[in-house]
């Protein structure tokens, strides 16, 4: 049975400046979409349709937006509602967490469909051009999360090799790691699927709803093994919230891959 480490949070300390390691896998998500993108609208069908590096830079520029406002309002939304109906200033409190990647990927939706409105691109194309960079920011904020102790896993078989205790739950009951399994599913699992899958030109929306579905079921599985938010605790028929928000998202990505796979192929 293993003991989390308990890394301190502070990845460095200049003075009273303090530069901690959750942001930093922010950092590293932010750097690995602009590498990945830079490297996709390369591709050969996204070069003809005039895609270009400066393009990258407004879109990682407005996910930024996207991932930090629509994250911030996901978690109040669907999560605590209460509390911050009764106090709106705690959505201004993000040093005190709480992110929500439902809200984050709505977030991240609606800055993508300003992006295509104001550059005049199919909606659907900018979503492919994206979805594939995203895994493996996802990858480094589970990162983030297992060095941070938090987010643990449901209770396990204390002879399972990797249990892990973690000091933070305020218990010494194994669990499993459940950071690392998301990390392994929603992070690299995907984005290798999302890599093969999007190399060659697919019917538009098709990579964007591979992503969608593939991360609904990834992350529905990957649920099974995470702790439940104490103040939530399991829903209807046993699921989680995280369950039960990742049920439109395997419904709507199937039927957006097949629903574009049925319209007339365009030239990009």
């Amino acid at each position: 049975m293993l003991q989390h480490p308990q890394f301190d949070p502070v990845a460095v300390a200049i003075g009273p400046l303090s530069i901690h390691w959750y942001g930093l896998t922010y950092l590293v998500a932010f750097v690995l979409f602009w590498w990945l993108a830079r490297r996709r609208v390369a591709l050969p069908h996204f070069a003809r349709a005039g895609w270009t590096a400066r393009d990258v830079e407004d879109l990682l520029f407005l996910g930024v937006l996207g991932v930090v406002l629509g994250g911030r309002l996901g978690y109040a939304l669907f999560y605590k509602p209460g509390d911050y109906l009764a106090d709106p200033l705690q959505l201004l409190m993000v040093w005190k967490g709480g992110m929500s990647f439902h809200g984050g990927l709505l977030g991240v939706m609606a800055a993508m469909a300003w992006f295509a409105h104001s550059r005049r691109r199919p909606f659907l194309e900018v979503m492919d051009v994206v979805a594939p960079c995203v895994p493996t920011g996802l990858a480094a904020g589970r990162i983030g999360n297992y060095i941070n102790g938090e987010l643990w896993g449901r209770a396990a078989d204390p002879a399972l090799p990797w249990a892990m205790v973690f000091p933070q739950s305020g218990t010494a009951i194994p669990r499993h790691p459940s950071q690392l399994y998301q990390f392994a599913l929603e992070g690299l699992l995907l984005f290798a699927l999302l890599c093969w899958y999007g190399q060659r030109e697919r019917a538009r929306g098709q990579v964007a709803a591979a992503f969608v579905f593939g991360y609904g079921v990834l992350r529905f599985v990957a649920e099974y093994f995470r702790e439940p938010d104490s103040f939530l605790g399991l829903l209807a028929l046993g699921m989680s919230m995280g369950q039960w928000l990742c049920l439109p998202m395997i419904a709507g990505g199937a039927a957006l891959w097949w629903w574009c796979g049925q319209q007339p192929q365009r030239s990009r």
